[in-house]
């Protein structure tokens, strides 16, 4: 049957096409894939740390599609755990039940997790992790009879983009259209030294950007604020690392205010930074902690957290409290099957110790891209998790302005690096900076080919932004 303007079915003989438009995409301009000239590839296909599209281009994935491909393309490993677990026992619920890979899954992260973080939650995505952390906090406070139900994040975060994780974000770009949100949302300074709001003396920093979290538990009140959340390298802005001291002293405020502190680390964990966790490389121990995407190598979709001893126990003090959450897919047995096989695969090859003998060097080769081209005002970041910011004035820190960053990110750089077969965020929300996220399997070779990628373009984007 064929709807008012519709057609009864695809042409077998003529492949569909993404501008016709039938497939919207996710933050993505509908210029750029709706329309007789689409810019944007087709993938279909990927081994290693590379991908291909449904033209034959090949690229090299050094943004691990988001952050999450960190084993790369093609692990059959992974591949036979789906499989196997499909066979055994396709689905089942963490919801009133439990199935066996979960239950696995749970004991292997408390093993590897720090300190006592050794109660987990599954759910599906990022997003939901942080949805999940917020209500968990709350609901925490409220079973210890506290009314706290506000929190408190950085400016410039991203946390994810349902109702209450869009609350957290501290991205006005991205929450002024969904306006008004859920209250009691508060954002802090972010740890960005290059361009820091908080001290006139940074660098080198004095902690002025932790203490403002103390100035707005004072103004909202230290018995309403129910959580902190911050990420070990915040990734919106271009991988902000934090200052020497500013987790700790992020962990000293919450202890003083009763607050519990969430390390979102959808995107650190998993060896991101060269360990299993943010917490653990940084040093410091949250109350919980949200993770996704590199859980499974984004071979299937999975986000959890992880909590501490006193909150599983103020949870389960009395035999008929539970965790008043849930979702359907929230564990389901292929992602765990998944995860337990990515884990495998991460201590079976060493991807940690691979991670940490190659972020410094892949580092010092970002650096030489700073020394060679004027136009690199910083470049940040730590383990296989990168950033250059782009600017028209090096000495005095002068960026470009929006018409400049649309000629200069839009309509030149992130074109040309594709066409130089190089996947990178070339805008990380409209900002002139080049973020890299490769797979945490490339090699120093590989390493090497981005940089060459990007010290050739950015030798052409100086002849671009005169003309």
């Amino acid at each position: 049957m064929t709807g008012q303007g519709g057609t009864s079915g695809a042409d077998p003989a003529s492949p569909a096409r993404l501008s016709d438009g039938n497939l919207w995409l996710h933050f993505t301009r509908t210029g750029d894939w709706i329309g007789d000239e689409p810019s944007i590839p087709v993938l279909t296909g990927g081994e290693g740390v590379y991908v291909h599209d449904a033209d034959g281009n090949r690229y090299l994935d050094a943004l691990s599609a988001l952050f999450c491909a960190q084993l790369g393309y093609g692990r059959q490993e992974l591949v036979d755990a789906a499989t196997k677990q499909l066979e055994t026992l396709p689905f089942a619920t963490n919801w009133g039940w439990a199935h066996q890979p979960a239950v696995d899954l749970a004991a292997a992260l408390a093993a590897r997790f720090p300190g006592d973080l050794d109660h987990f939650f599954f759910v599906n995505s990022g997003s939901e992790a942080v949805e999940s952390a917020m209500k968990l906090a709350i609901q925490y406070h409220r079973m210890r009879g506290e009314d706290r139900w506000k929190f408190i994040s950085r400016n410039y975060a991203y946390h994810g983009t349902t109702f209450g994780a869009l609350g957290m974000t501290g991205l006005p770009g991205l929450r002024k259209m969904f306006e008004p949100l859920r209250p009691g949302h508060f954002h802090a300074p972010n740890t960005n030294e290059y361009r820091c709001s908080t001290s006139a003396a940074c660098p080198p920093c004095d902690l002025a950007c932790a203490r403002s979290f103390e100035q707005i538990i004072q103004a909202e009140g230290p018995d309403q604020i129910a959580a902190i959340f911050v990420e070990p390298v915040q990734n919106a802005g271009g991988c902000f690392t934090p200052p020497e001291g500013y987790l700790d002293e992020v962990r000293r405020i919450c202890d003083q205010y009763g607050i519990l502190m969430v390390s979102d680390e959808v995107i650190c964990a998993f060896g991101r930074l060269g360990s299993w966790t943010g917490a653990e490389h940084y040093g410091y121990l949250p109350d919980i902690l949200t993770f996704a995407k590199g859980v499974t190598s984004a071979y299937q979709p999975m986000g959890g957290l992880g909590f501490r001893h006193h909150i599983a126990q103020t949870l389960g003090s009395d035999p008929t409290s539970m965790y008043l959450h849930g979702s359907t897919w929230g564990g389901h047995p292929a992602a765990a099957a998944v995860a337990l096989a990515n884990i495998e695969v991460f201590e079976s090859e060493g991807i940690l110790e691979h991670v940490r003998a190659n972020g410094i060097w892949f580092g010092e080769r970002l650096q030489e891209l700073y020394d060679r081209h004027p136009m690199v005002g910083d470049v940040r970041g730590t383990g296989y998790f990168w950033a250059l910011e782009l600017v028209k004035d090096r000495e005095h820190k002068i960026t470009f302005d929006a018409a400049e960053s649309e000629r200069l990110l839009r309509g030149f750089l992130s074109s040309r690096l594709l066409e130089l077969g190089l996947i990178c965020r070339a805008d990380d929300r409209d900002e002139p900076v080049i973020q890299l996220s490769p797979p945490l399997i490339a090699t120093r070779d590989e390493l090497g080919e981005i940089v060459a990628v990007l010290d050739q373009v950015l030798t052409e984007a100086v002849d671009h932004v005169e003309a």
